[in-house]
């Protein structure tokens, strides 16, 4: 009886705390919780939010139950379990097969045929990797006009940021909500995404320092922080610092490559007395590279390193590029 007052209730007023159902069906708070909790274990009603901010509202129908009908063989479902992560308007992460079940019921596409499209445009860009597990941007940063000097000695992303049509890759979905959502939960699954990558490159370059971009806009939570932190690598720090004036302008909102350069070199430091053979800075993400570059040259007219390898976690496909949203 209560659960169908709760459901009526539900569809006529769209969300409602407990408070609100108690008050309104003139039953007790235990009451309406028992009830609720029935009704989401048999998917008809779902939470949002944390206590005490906690609402429910009617569930939405299922975006997958028709996808068990469509086939996709073990390669498949692997495939798009390594490069596919969507998470919806609503918070909601769903990765994999299932991840591109509901990116296209939300696009109203056709699953088997947009998944062959899907791989086939990601295979196009797994050329940049070559033979290596990292992607060249080198050629990248030298074909951005505006600089007077290249200053770092290699530049590699972990990933591009997006791809055609298909948009964010999954590195660039967890990089843009954990950093945007301050989410260590996001942060975490980023680490173990990135962290086998990461120690490998460092293996193999033989780095002896390590260096993280510091952030310019102050937030709770940091992801350069975090990664500096959760990241775990066992070599001495070179400290970065931001420098910035009254009003700190982060890079992301100068559309012009001279303003992104100067705003580099103007606002970041660099004090170390620390000496090294081969520095890694590492950055999140690479638009026009103008951060990066003039670290490097910072560190290189202080001779703090005889070489400058620079990685960021994503980075544009050529070009001056604008990522807006990292």
């Amino acid at each position: 009886m209560i659960k169908e007052q709760i459901l009526n209730l539900l569809d006529e007023k769209r969300e409602l705390s407990v408070k609100e159902i108690s008050k309104t069906l003139e039953v007790t708070k235990q009451g309406v919780h028992i009830a609720l909790k029935q009704l989401m274990n048999s998917g008809e009603v779902e939470k949002f939010g944390r206590t005490p901010r906690t609402i429910y509202r009617l569930a939405e129908p299922d975006l997958l139950k028709d996808f068990e009908e469509i086939y996709v063989n073990q390669e498949t479902k692997d495939y798009l379990k390594k490069h596919f992560l969507m998470i919806t308007e609503l918070g909601e992460l769903y990765d994999g097969v299932m991840g591109f079940a509901v990116w296209c019921t939300k696009r109203n596409l056709p699953a088997e045929k947009t998944i062959s499209e899907f791989i086939k445009t990601r295979k196009r860009y797994e050329k940049y990797f070559a033979d290596t597990i990292v992607i060249n941007g080198m050629k990248k940063l030298e074909s951005t006009a505006g600089f007077e000097e290249i200053y770092p000695d290699q530049l590699f992303y972990l990933d591009f940021y997006a791809i055609e049509r298909f948009g964010k890759t999954k590195l660039g979905t967890l990089l843009h909500f954990a950093k945007q959502a301050q989410n260590k939960f996001l942060m975490q699954k980023l680490v173990k995404e990135i962290k086998p990558t990461i120690d490998q490159l460092i293996k193999e370059q033989d780095f002896d320092a390590i260096a993280f971009v510091p952030p310019t806009i102050k937030r709770e939570t940091q992801i350069m922080k975090y990664l500096t932190m959760e990241l775990k690598i066992n070599l001495p720090l070179i400290k970065i610092h931001k420098v910035s004036g009254r009003i700190p302008v982060p890079q992301k909102s100068l559309s012009r490559i001279g303003e992104r350069i100067n705003n580099a070199e103007k606002t970041f430091a660099v004090t170390d007395s620390i000496k090294c053979r081969h520095l890694l800075i590492i950055d999140d993400a690479v638009g026009s590279g103008a951060t990066l570059n003039q670290i490097a040259g910072k560190i290189k007219r202080k001779n703090i390193a005889e070489k400058v390898s620079c990685l960021a976690l994503v980075g544009s496909y050529k070009g001056f590029d604008v990522i807006t949203d990292v």
